[in-house]
């Protein structure tokens, strides 16, 4: 599964700095104006695992493959984005093929940093933001309907569909005029599958990622602004994760055994992209098994509920196709055991069918015949 996550945000948040940061060799231009970003930047970055380099270690790997997320920076929005205002609707676009939307909130105080209201307010930032969205969404929905109407279907099952698909709209429109995201409508799963080719931007679901000074780090509880930002995000039903893209931009500037340290001194144990990318997982559902052998050692990304073969599948479509079994063993089971061999002899690894639901951790090698 290819994971991408779309950051958003006003101008100087700190969207660009925390790009840069979590992504090697990072391209984005971070400096103290808006619109510093110029064409929308994307970076593949490694997802933290420390499971994978024991049993890459246990099994004598020539080397190991974590799993990946790719970010999408574009350019900060402002207020009328969605109408063209500061370049936005131009960007917005490049985020519509995204799994989730990480939106950047400015919750630090800084008067050499120009807000571009003039003044720190997460509330009203997300507002903006949200509302830019909502418009975006509106406008395609908009356009879709009028193309729907003037429909000639001839077949049944396509005027179905497109029923389904107006009908869903509908409802959705109604919730945005409202100000409510489309996420928050319910629909039938007929209904979400007819909408899906449009990708809409409100649709996904949301990281309110608070951005903090390195001083308030460790406890952002006495940080008005995030708390501000925690009660929308309670509100909204969205993910929240406080990070200080400062500090992130100084850990990408230390060699890797002296950011555990770094962090330490900071009072806390773990990156900010190590944060966000398990709260994106969380909120989207996601789940890792491993495969381990002589040739590599490999994490793979898979929903919540995937059966065996769904599992096998996102490997190679032949290995669902010709799925006969899977041999299984727990990742504890196979560190205890040392290794594949090991937890085969002590009855740890074992033959799961076609029904079996992917656990948090498996180690998996898939029989299949094509």
């Amino acid at each position: 599964m290819s994971l991408k996550a779309g950051i958003v945000g006003l101008p100087n948040v700190g969207k660009s700095t925390l790009f840069n940061a979590v992504v090697e060799n990072g391209k984005a231009q971070a400096a103290n104006f808006p619109f510093c970003t110029i064409e929308p930047n994307v970076g593949i970055v490694a997802v933290p695992d420390s499971r994978l380099q024991v049993l890459s270690d246990l099994s004598k790997s020539q080397r190991a493959v974590p799993a990946s997320i790719e970010f999408v920076d574009i350019a900060g929005l402002v207020k009328g984005a969605s109408q063209g205002e500061g370049l936005g609707n131009k960007f917005l676009s490049h985020i519509r093929e995204v799994d989730s939307i990480l939106q950047v909130v400015r919750c630090f105080d800084d008067n050499d940093i120009i807000h571009v209201n003039g003044k720190v307010d997460p509330k009203s930032d997300i507002d903006v933001i949200n509302l830019e969205l909502v418009f975006t969404d509106l406008d395609q929905i908009e356009k879709r309907l009028d193309k729907l109407k003037k429909s000639k279907a001839k077949d049944s099952q396509t005027k179905v569909k497109e029923e389904a698909e107006k009908a869903a709209l509908e409802k959705i429109s109604v919730a945005l005029l409202d100000g409510k995201p489309a996420r928050s409508v319910a629909l039938t799963d007929f209904e979400k599958d007819a909408i899906k080719n449009l990708c809409l931007l409100t649709m996904k679901p949301v990281i309110y990622v608070a951005n903090v000074a390195e001083t308030d780090l460790a406890d952002a509880t006495n940080n008005d602004y995030v708390v501000g930002v925690k009660n929308v995000a309670s509100e909204l039903k969205s993910g929240i994760v406080t990070i200080s893209a400062q500090v992130e931009a100084e850990l990408s500037e230390l060699a890797i055994e002296e950011r555990q340290e770094y962090l330490k001194s900071l009072g806390v144990s773990e990156s900010g992209l190590g944060n966000l990318i398990r709260a994106t997982y969380d909120l989207l559902g996601l789940r890792t098994y491993f495969t381990s052998g002589e040739k590599e050692t490999k994490a793979w990304t898979i929903l919540e509920g995937m059966t065996a073969p769904q599992a096998a599948g996102v490997i190679h479509s032949d290995f669902e196709k010709g799925f006969i079994r899977a041999e299984t063993v727990a990742y504890n089971d196979f560190v205890a055991a040392g290794s594949l061999a090991a937890a085969r002899e002590k009855g740890l690894l074992r033959s799961e069918g076609k029904d079996y639901i992917v656990q948090e951790g498996d180690v998996m090698l898939f029989r299949f015949n094509v």
